[in-house]
């Protein structure tokens, strides 16, 4: 038997049990220290991408909108799906800022990378931090995103409303406190990675069952 940390996890059979128009479920038959194996269940999303986008006065743009699994409107960060597999994420998460809130940004660099919950799914959404922002052409919304509203929050109330609560969406709290950590090492004009850093746990699963 191998010393933790070195097992191999193998998967020796897998099979889709489910799949819908933004996820796939899938059971993986996975070789187990000791010989044994188990069954697990694995979510199959498209990547993501998400951005705090700040502008000229430290505000940060946050949306509210529906989101049907809570029941309630949530504020979040402006995001959308990777559901091209070779659609470069800088290019979706400026389409996504155009999109829900009407801005572009001259500059774009990596705040961080979240493995949503890596226990069940695959997804992973990389938050860019934007900023130099200016208005554009914002196409007609449809669905959930015509009643979405777009407000400018001072970052540090933003800061707020993640710890008090207000703000719950993960995406939101890591972008908006990574900011707030990447800040307090590096000072007010602190940014990310270089927009184009690798990004090793990009899902790419569902787009390419999609695309084949």
């Amino acid at each position: 038997m191998s010393r933790p940390g070195e097992h191999e996890f193998e998967t020796l059979a897998t099979r889709t049990a489910y799949e819908g128009a933004i996820f796939a479920v899938r059971v993986d038959r996975v070789g187990m220290p000791g010989g044994g194996t188990a069954n697990r269940d694995v979510v199959e999303h498209y990547g993501a991408v998400a951005v705090v986008a700040v502008d000229e006065l430290d505000r940060l743009v946050l949306i509210n909108q529906y989101r049907h699994p809570l029941g309630r409107r949530v504020w979040e960060l402006p995001a959308g799906l990777l559901d091209e597999p070779d659609e470069d994420p800088v290019d979706a998460a400026r389409r996504e800022l155009a999109e829900e809130t009407g801005l572009a940004a001259r500059e774009f660099s990596v705040l961080v990378d979240v493995a949503v919950s890596p226990g069940f799914t695959d997804e992973v959404v990389r938050v860019y931090l934007a900023t130099g922002l200016h208005a554009v052409d914002r196409p007609d919304p449809s669905d959930e995103e015509a009643d979405l509203e777009v407000a400018r929050v001072p970052f540090a109330d933003a800061v707020d409303r993640a710890l008090s609560g207000e703000i719950a969406n993960a995406t939101a709290l890591s972008g908006i406190l990574a900011l707030a950590a990447a800040r307090a090492r590096d000072g007010a004009a602190a940014t990310g990675r270089p927009s184009d850093a690798p990004w090793a746990d990009r899902p790419d699963a569902l787009a390419r069952r999609r695309h084949h």
